[in-house]
Formats: C-alpha cells, sequence, structure tokens
C-alpha cells in the first residue's frame, strides 16, 4: 500500500498567519488523521531545513565517535534517569510492562536485543532527570547546539499542541500547553548501524519492536534510509512503511494523549526494521543494512500533571474509560524492564 494511503499529511503553511478558518481547518484534518491512523506527515512545521541538517550532522559527529568516548556520557543504570549515551543493547524497547521483581519476565524480553543506539537530551532545568553531557573537548560546540535545538522544536510542538486542543473541540487552544512548561520533553538521537540482515529477518536481533510511545505527542524526523513502519489503521498486526519525506516530520500520538481524549485520539504500535531494499554486500558476501539516523523529539507533560478523560471526549455513548495518571508514575510504570537495573555490556555488531 502506497504511504499516502496509510498516513495523511497535513500543511502548516498557512498556520501561523491564516485565519480563524484556516487554524480551524488544519485543527481538524489533524484530529482527523489522529482518530484515524495515529501518524501524520506535517510539512511547513516550523523547523528550519538547514537547522535540521545541523542537528543530524551533530548526530553523525557524535555516533563516529569512538565507544570508549561515548561512554564517557554514559547513560544512568535503571529506569528513572533517561538520559546520555545508550549503547547497543542496553535499551530494550517492548510493550510488555515489567514488575518488581520479575527478572525471569525481563530475562526473556531480552533473548532478542535491539542493535541500536541513542543519546538522550532534557531540559537543564530537569532536577528529575538531569542531563548527561560528554566533556566539552570530546565534541566542542555539540551541548550548545543540542540545548538550543531542544527549544526550538518545542516551538514547533507548542503549535501542535493548541491546533491539537482546537480540533478536539476544547474552547481554550492553549489548554495543554498549562499541562507542557518543556522541561520535561525529551531530545533522542539514533543510529542504527549497519548489521546482517539475514539476522535481522530471522528475529536474531530487531532494531526496535513494536511499541508505541509514552507521552502526548512525538515529532519525528528522519533521513532517506527508511526502515520506520507503522500498523494499518484497519488491518492488526500489518504494518506500512512511513517512508521518508523530504523536510516533513512524522507526528504521531502517544498514550498520554490517547488516554485525555478517551481513546478519541490512537496512540498507534510502530516499529523499526529492516529498510525495503537497501542492503548492500559485503566482501565475505553477506548482506549488511544501510546505516540509519533519526531524531525524535517526544512531548511530556511535566512530571505533577494530572492526566485525566476530557469532559469533550466524554458522554453517555463514550463513558470514561481511564482512571486519572500522574504523568510521572506512569512513566516510570512504563520505562520498568527498558532499562535494566543490572550490567549490560555493549554487544559487538556485525
Amino acid at each position: 500500500m502506497a504511504v499516502e494511503g496509510a498516513i495523511p499529511i497535513i500543511d502548516f503553511a498557512v498556520w501561523s498567519k491564516g485565519s480563524t478558518d484556516d487554524k480551524k481547518r488544519i485543527a481538524v484534518e489533524l484530529t482527523d488523521a489522529c482518530r484515524r491512523v495515529g501518524f501524520v506527515y506535517i510539512v511547513n512545521h516550523g523547523v528550519p531545513n538547514d537547522l535540521l541538517e545541523e542537528a543530524f550532522g551533530w548526530s553523525k559527529k557524535l555516533f563516529d565517535l569512538s565507544q570508549e568516548k561515548k561512554m564517557l556520557a554514559p547513560h544512568p543504570p535503571g529506569p528513572n534517569v533517561h538520559r546520555g549515551y545508550s549503547w547497543p543493547g542496553l535499551e530494550k524497547v517492548s510493550q510488555d510492562i515489567i514488575k518488581d521483581g520479575d527478572e525471569a519476565k525481563e530475562a526473556e524480553m531480552r533473548k532478542v536485543s535491539d542493535v541500536k543506539e541513542s543519546y538522550e537530551i532534557g531540559s537543564e532545568e530537569s532536577e528529575l532527570q538531569p542531563n548527561v553531557w560528554l566533556p566539552e573537548d570530546v565534541l566542542p560546540g555539540f551541548r550548545e547546539f543540542m540545548v538550543q535545538f531542544y527549544w526550538r522544536c518545542f516551538e514547533a510542538g507548542k503549535e501542535l499542541l493548541r491546533a491539537l486542543a482546537i480540533g478536539i473541540g476544547l474552547e481554550d487552544e492553549d489548554f495543554f500547553l498549562r499541562f507542557h512548561s518543556g522541561e520535561n520533553n525529551q531530545l533522542r538521537l539514533l543510529h542504527y548501524p549497519p548489521v546482517e540482515a539475514e539476522k535481522l529477518s530471522s528475529n536474531a536481533v530487531a532494531r526496535m519492536p513494536a511499541h508505541t510511545d509514552w507521552g502526548t505527542i512525538t515529532m519525528l524526523f528522519q533521513d532517506d534510509c527508511g526502515g520506520l513502519q507503522v500498523e494499518h489503521p484497519n488491518q492488526p498486526n500489518y504494518f506500512v512503511d512511513a517512508t521518508p519525506m523530504k523536510n516533513a516530520l512524522v507526528m504521531n500520538v502517544g498514550d498520554l494523549l490517547m488516554r485525555w481524549s478517551n481513546d478519541f485520539l490512537k496512540s498507534t504500535l510502530h516499529r523499526v526494521t529492516r529498510p525495503p531494499a537497501q542492503d548492500k554486500p559485503q566482501t565475505d558476501g553477506k548482506l549488511m543494512t544501510r546505516p540509519r539516523y533519526s531524531i525524535p523529539y517526544f512531548i511530556s507533560p511535566d512530571p505533577k500533571a494530572i492526566i485525566e478523560c476530557l469532559s469533550a471526549c466524554t458522554d453517555e455513548k463514550r463513558p470514561v474509560k481511564y482512571e486519572p495518571v500522574v504523568q510521572d508514575e506512569y512513566r516510570r510504570m512504563r520505562a520498568r524492564g527498558q532499562y535494566a537495573e543490572i550490567p549490560i555490556t555493549p554487544m559487538t555488531v556485525s
């Protein structure tokens, strides 16, 4: 199926200077896409193309560093603080909820490793999840750029939150902004190194298994490699390619927004797998996947925010489906098992 048949495209070109009717039209288009699919391409989203090119350039410089240098900013042990460098094999993405003390379930989940590395960045003001930076002399200018890029992404994200509020039918377009200071968002640099195509096909290793995101919305910038797939809205367990679209971001609904909207908006399963028809043969005859780079920006409510079903999304035919939940408690519950308390040594990628 052509990607346009599953994932809608929304143009925000006239959003900031358009009429009230223009904004309402765009907002309705956005929420309709989020209701039916949960994923949408956004063009003219407000993050300049040259800034994105610079961000991807910094990401490549980061992951081109030696393992020894990247390990100067290691991800802290366990799931509570999600910052710094995660080496291949450390993170295991899953939809499973791991309860405290359930080591057997965690071990079973980790039998197939995720072959990716990432670097997580948050607000410099966050006390719950402080940033873990490389020494400045290892990658001069990296920290300064990423701090600025973090907030520039949020400026674009604010407009998406406003559009969602209008599209849902809330009287206050700034409703969601009251729960989102920006200090609990997460900027993630992701690198999927080349891996044997056969190992991916046989499930000996994974890139990123099917999952939903935990927050409000995710803004994803991806390179031209491909590999992102989204579950078809009408065919469970059938995934379609979210083919990279130049100068567009991919936005998707997170679990907390789905809860907020009482399932009016859809948090959809998605995964990263083998890119189509791009394998490169090596001297030994083995096919290797292309490296892939992506930059997701996760927008989440502030830690103490209470998420409860909106009255605009409930009535006699749509009773409340979810109990109120505090953002930080929900995050910790979902994070258990994704980052193990036990030490995980870097895996060999080949």
